[in-house]
Order: structure tokens, then C-alpha cells, then sequence
């Protein structure tokens, strides 16, 4: 029996694209493009590690004017970690009340606070200094409620450590882009992000990210018109292929 005659009927373009894998762009490029547009940011620690910490549990859930404003107030009224714990759970929570979710904020944070008392002796993260970044990173995801992201920004901003903490506007533009996958979900992303950028460039290249996911990469319609990243970016070339009149 003769097999069917196999269609030798040209691909068109679209279909010729679309069996195409679009390549992940370069992040020194990428990078270059966004600070055209929105300017080079250098690193400076905005808290100290211990300090850090806090404001980003604080910052959970909630905008940054009302986080800040929940830690200015909580640093005001307990001047030392230690007053803290002594403090009740209610007293915590009505002093962090703008930040949103306040008792159990207010929880987790004399839980992270005496887990670190009883590692250390006293309430401090200057032990982060001596440790590798893999070590003090598990060490700060050991803590109560402390996450991969809660745990770079410590690293990241406070320590100035090359570790990229990994937002919702930094997973977004990633994976439309094609540097990661988007069934990796934002927890498992830092890792595989991480090791496709250089060292000396993860802090920028995150505040970079960050400005262009707010400005210009946005949920759920990005403004691709606005986009300096068309060209590299695997979201627009597929959705040119989907919509190829538009």
C-alpha cells in the first residue's frame, strides 16, 4: 500500500516563524537599552541588614508609601529591636497599622526577631557579613516567613551583594522577554535569572528591570509602542505573529 504523498506545499512565513525558536536576548544589552531610558542607578544601602529585613516584611502586600510609613513609625515608637519583642502583638500592630495586615505582620516580625536573638545573642545581622552568598541566603530563608525574594532584597540593597531579587515587575518583563520561563513562577525564578547575568551589573540590571516594568512593561497590557526592547523581546515577536495586522 502506498504511503500518502507527503504536502510539499512551502511553509509561509508565519508558519516558517512560529517553528522558529526566538532566542533569549543578552542582558548586558537589554541593560544598556534601559539605562539609555531611564538612567544609571548605582548602589547605596538605603537600611542596614537588620533594618532591611523588617521594612520588607512590612512592605508585603502593600504600596511604598504605606510600608515606609508603617516602618518610620514602628522605628520611632521601639528605638531598639529589643522593645519590640517585649511589646505586645496589639501594641505592634496598631504602630504598623498604615502598612496593611498588621497583626500578622506584627506576629511575624517578633517571630523573625526572637529566631535571631536565640541564633545570635542579640538581635543583629552583622553575622551575614562573614558568610558566602549561598549561606547567608539560607540563613535568611531560615527565618519565619522569609522567601527568596525577602531574602535577596536583604542581600541585595543592604548588603550590596550581587543577588537579584525577583518582583512581580522584574518576573513579568523577564519572561516576556524569553530570559526565563513563565511556568517558573516568581519563587523559583532568582536562580535561573541569577546565573545569566554578571555580578557586576545584577543590581542595575534589577532597578532597570523594575523602571521599565512600571513605566512601559506593564500588567496586563504592556505599552509595546513605548518599548526600546521590540526587537529582542520573545511576548512581542509572538504576539506579531498572532496578530500580524496589528
Amino acid at each position: 500500500m502506498r504511503s500518502p504523498a507527503r504536502d510539499k506545499t512551502p511553509k509561509s512565513n508565519v508558519e516558517f516563524s512560529r517553528a522558529m525558536p526566538f532566542p533569549a536576548p543578552d542582558p548586558n544589552t537589554v541593560l544598556a537599552r534601559l539605562e539609555a531610558v531611564y538612567g544609571v542607578t548605582e548602589w547605596s544601602p538605603r537600611f542596614g541588614a537588620m533594618d532591611e529585613l523588617i521594612a520588607c516584611i512590612l512592605s508585603q502586600h502593600t504600596s511604598d508609601v504605606n510600608s515606609l510609613r508603617a516602618f518610620d513609625n514602628l522605628k520611632r515608637q521601639y528605638p531598639e529591636w529589643e522593645a519590640v519583642i517585649a511589646a505586645s502583638v496589639q501594641e505592634i500592630a496598631d504602630t504598623i497599622r498604615s502598612g496593611g495586615l498588621a497583626n500578622s505582620k506584627a506576629a511575624r516580625i517578633q517571630e523573625v526577631l526572637q529566631r535571631i536573638l536565640s541564633l545570635e545573642g542579640r538581635i543583629s545581622l552583622d553575622c551575614l557579613d562573614a558568610m558566602p552568598d549561598a549561606e547567608a541566603r539560607a540563613y535568611l530563608m531560615a527565618l519565619p516567613g522569609v522567601g527568596p525574594k525577602t531574602a535577596a532584597i536583604v542581600l541585595s540593597f543592604a548588603l550590596g551583594r550581587p543577588v537579584i531579587p525577583v518582583d512581580t515587575h522584574i518576573f513579568r518583563v523577564a519572561w516576556r522577554l524569553g530570559l526565563i520561563e513563565k511556568k517558573l513562577g516568581e519563587a523559583r525564578a532568582h536562580d535561573s535569572l541569577q546565573a545569566q547575568i554578571a555580578p557586576e551589573i545584577v543590581y542595575r540590571f534589577h532597578v532597570a528591570l523594575i523602571n521599565h516594568g512600571r513605566a512601559v512593561c506593564k500588567a496586563p497590557r504592556p505599552r509595546c509602542g513605548q518599548c526600546v526592547l521590540t526587537d529582542l523581546c520573545r511576548y512581542f515577536h509572538e504576539q506579531s505573529i498572532q496578530n500580524p495586522t496589528e
